[in-house]
């Protein structure tokens, strides 16, 4: 299956519709060799989109995808990376300020070995900073060449519709908005969602899979396997509120759409978040470049009313929509 491609927002630029990301891996969870594998396999499979944070894995995680991606085309190449948590033990190592702003750019695309990002993004919304101060720090990176477009991660909708009101006040395009998004989570459908459409800006979604449980792999009743993100006491401890029998057991009857449709259970989590049309991407992470290619066969699979109707009915209350749960950080 190839990996389709997708406007992202009302830019010009396409990114593909599964991105690879490495919040969780690359710098901690996995030896480099293997996440170097694992960016491989996604360059393998069509996947040119690549998601990283500054804070990920304290600043570590830059460094491996800039060391995994040295060499190829940067042109054909799209790198996304993100600023606001504290990368420091000073007062201005944090939020939206102009310093950390500017100073979190220069150190990203130092590690990641590129002269400048194609997204880079504002992590959380950040209430003690004016926005404005925020946005024109943005554009002034833009009109250096740093940064390509800006987006943000976790915004609500009035902050999204005030940033991209700025945004076009100065010249510039804020273009995404990377929520949390899976079968499991849609507190964005209500209100981000057309909030985004009308101003132009598409999501990038992460823990499509909500961090693995709607891989199947977790069952009611039983401890984590021990070699899951889920019994990994570290990266394991921000997924405990998807570790209920009730959720679990609810997950569990997806198997049979699953299995009627010829999908695994990720490839079926996956394609029900690219229905969504303002979602432009996907975001995929791996331990092992498998996972990958699993992920892979997600793309381009349409979904039918009725196998959507089915998957509803599957999950029923455990489904999480309330607005209010938008993360502020």
């Amino acid at each position: 299956m190839h990996v389709q491609t997708r406007r992202l927002g009302r830019s010009g630029l396409n990114i593909t519709e599964l991105a690879y990301g490495n919040w969780l891996t690359h710098g901690s969870q996995v030896e480099e060799d293997a996440a170097h594998a694992c960016v491989h396999a996604a360059l393998d499979a069509g996947i040119t989109t690549f998601d990283t944070a500054d804070v990920y894995a304290a600043t570590k995680a830059e460094s491996v995808l800039g060391r995994a991606l040295a060499g190829q085309r940067r042109e054909s190449l799209e790198i996304a990376t993100k600023v606001y948590w504290p990368t420091g033990p000073g007062a201005n190592d944090r939020g939206l300020g102009r310093k950390h702003v500017v100073e979190s750019c220069h150190a990203s695309l130092q590690r990641l070995q590129t002269d400048y990002v194609d997204l880079y993004q504002a992590h959380r919304y950040d209430p003690s900073v004016p926005l404005e101060e925020t946005m024109t720090a943005f554009a002034d990176l833009v009109r250096a060449g740093k940064v390509l477009y800006v987006g943000v991660s976790e915004w609500r909708a009035e902050e999204i519709a005030a940033g991209a009101a700025l945004a076009r006040d100065l010249g510039i395009q804020l273009i995404s908005n990377q929520p949390q998004y899976s079968m499991l989570w849609r507190v964005i459908e209500a209100e981000v969602v057309p909030t985004s459409e009308a101003e132009g800006v598409s999501q990038i979604v992460w823990s499509p899979l909500a961090q693995g449980v709607l891989t199947g792999k977790y069952l009611p009743g039983q401890a984590p396997p021990a070699d899951s993100r889920g019994g990994d006491p570290q990266a394991g401890g921000s997924m405990k509120g998807y570790l209920t029998d009730e959720i679990l057991t609810r997950v569990q009857q997806l198997r049979p759409i699953a299995d009627d449709l010829g999908l695994s259970m990720a490839q079926l989590a996956l394609a029900w978040v690219l229905q969504n049309g303002n979602v432009a991407a996907a975001i995929i992470g791996a331990t092992r470049p498998e996972q990958v290619h699993d992920n892979v066969a997600a793309a381009g699979v349409e979904l039918s009313a009725e196998v959507l109707a089915r998957i509803d009915e599957a999950l029923g209350d455990v489904v999480e929509r309330d607005p209010g749960k938008t993360s502020r950080g």
